[in-house]
């Protein structure tokens, strides 16, 4: 009997099949998470004709292979493939893996097309072949950004294609060593119904390029686009099957952009890489505190604290500004950028009942400089000296450097790593770091002092008195 088409509603967080659209996803408890996907059933045969057909209930078209031990495996890690642009291989882990599936997820405008046609470029100019894919812009839009990129972009062969049977076909003729797909939400398959972008057609692309990623050897690369909460769209099942997740982040207003794994089969996650844009593209930016921390020079008002973050192997200098107002209505505003907003009101409760500071009466607001996002507890203690310094109105000094988790109690934790923290600290030319008291490392560093501080009202009392 022929396939026929049939309508079903599939949670994009857990892949949950329902007959019928609802507000909420049985399976998984999400809310506005069910859309509609149409697929193509399989031939119906009754179960006689089944039995008769020598057919058991396991299923048929299945083969016995072989099963050897892991230790009669044999063979050795493919070399990378270095693409010339350090921050971006080393956010890889050391380079593109070959038969890999890289997913590269930003807001629009971001730099995501310009950053995989330099990468393209880059590649072609070492005598990697690479085949680019656009099916959101036509080949004159890409050759004119290759104009700016300059030289080794216009050597990338380029495909304008939107039909994935088209896109693996001239793949397998062609034999590239990496392919960029730009992007993922545009590319549909004929033998599924639906508009390209749909839960079911963007599931059925990635799954096929994963496929033929891994029996080709050739590293495919795609671009995903974002939702307005920040995550790649469609299913969440397309982060599940790639290798390794990208998210390009930064403000537009800035001329500098941060690449950020956040998954990686071949590497460390939490990686970052900082890239600055001009008109010839990205530029990898060696030294990212330095970046961070330029505009500080000759600035020295009150509510600027400087930390030493950690983004994966990489420390990293930022500075924490905070303003403390007066609010001019009934209810004060907290407003956080780069920082979460409840683990602010975790500290403004700390600092009310622990440090005395009240801030029922103040709005409050949190930048981190640079449009970075701080993740790891590290920045407490320089977001709470950043806040006690608009309080009072008194500067911080400028060479201090703030490390630490606040506790619950007013305590100040240890963290990771601190050594490495404190040798960026004083690479920069800071002249002192404030740590939990468990933290000061046994070995002192150079010309650095390192002041271990029991809780927060030994830090004030130290900065303030």
């Amino acid at each position: 009997m022929a396939a026929r088409a049939k309508t079903v509603y599939r949670c994009t967080e857990c892949g949950a099949d329902s007959p019928k659209w609802a507000g909420k996803c049985d399976a998984c408890g999400e809310w506005n998470t069910l859309h509609e996907e149409i697929v193509a059933s399989r031939s119906v045969e009754g179960g006689a004709a089944r039995r008769k057909a020598g057919v058991t209930s396991l299923g048929s078209g299945g083969t016995v292979v072989a099963t050897p031990r892991l230790a009669e495996v044999v063979g050795a890690e493919s070399n990378r493939l270095t693409t010339g642009l350090a921050e971006f291989d080393f956010v890889l882990g050391g380079g593109i893996v070959p038969g890999s599936m890289v997913l590269v997820g930003g807001e629009p405008g971001i730099g995501k097309s310009t950053i995989l046609l330099q990468v393209a470029a880059q590649l072609e100019t070492l005598g990697v072949r690479t085949l680019y894919v656009s099916g959101e812009e036509s080949p004159l839009q890409v050759k004119l950004r290759a104009d700016r990129l300059g030289t080794g972009a216009l050597d990338v062969s380029l495909l304008g294609e939107t039909l994935l049977e088209t896109i693996l076909a001239t793949a397998a003729e062609r034999t590239p060593t990496v392919m960029v797909v730009d992007s993922i939400q545009t590319v549909f398959t004929g033998d599924l119904e639906g508009a390209p972008g749909n839960v079911g057609q963007v599931r059925e692309c990635a799954a096929r390029l994963m496929r033929f990623a891994k029996e080709s050897g050739t590293a495919v690369i795609v671009v995903g686009h974002v939702t307005k909460g920040g995550g790649i769209a469609g299913p969440k099942t397309l982060e599940h099957i790639v290798d390794t997740v990208l998210y390009f982040e930064g403000e537009g207003s800035l001329d500098h952009r941060v690449l950020r794994a956040t998954k990686n089969r071949f590497g460390s996650v939490d990686e970052i890489g900082v890239f600055r844009m001009t008109e010839r593209g990205l530029i990898p930016v060696d030294n990212p505190s330095a970046l961070f921390l330029g505009d500080r020079e000759g600035h020295h008002a009150s509510g600027s604290a400087v930390t030493a973050t950690l983004e994966g192997s990489r420390p990293m200098l930022l500075e924490v500004q905070a303003l403390a107002a007066k609010a001019g209505f009934g209810t004060p505003q907290r407003v956080a950028t780069g920082f979460d907003g409840r683990r602010l009101a975790l500290l403004l409760a700390v600092l009310d009942k622990r440090a005395g500071l009240s801030f029922a009466q103040l709005d409050v607001f949190l930048n981190i400089v640079g449009g970075v996002r701080v993740q790891e507890p590290a920045a407490d203690l320089a977001v709470a000296a950043a806040l006690a310094s608009s309080v009072y109105d008194k500067a911080l000094p400028q060479d201090a450097v703030f490390i630490g988790e606040v506790g619950l109690g007013g305590e100040i934790r240890a963290v990771g790593q601190v050594e490495r923290r404190i040798a960026e600290a004083e690479k920069m030319g800071m002249a002192v770091a404030y740590v939990g008291e468990r933290s000061v490392p046994k070995r002192a560093p150079r010309s650095i002092r390192v002041v271990g501080v029991k809780d927060l009202t030994a830090l004030f009392r130290q900065l303030f008195t």
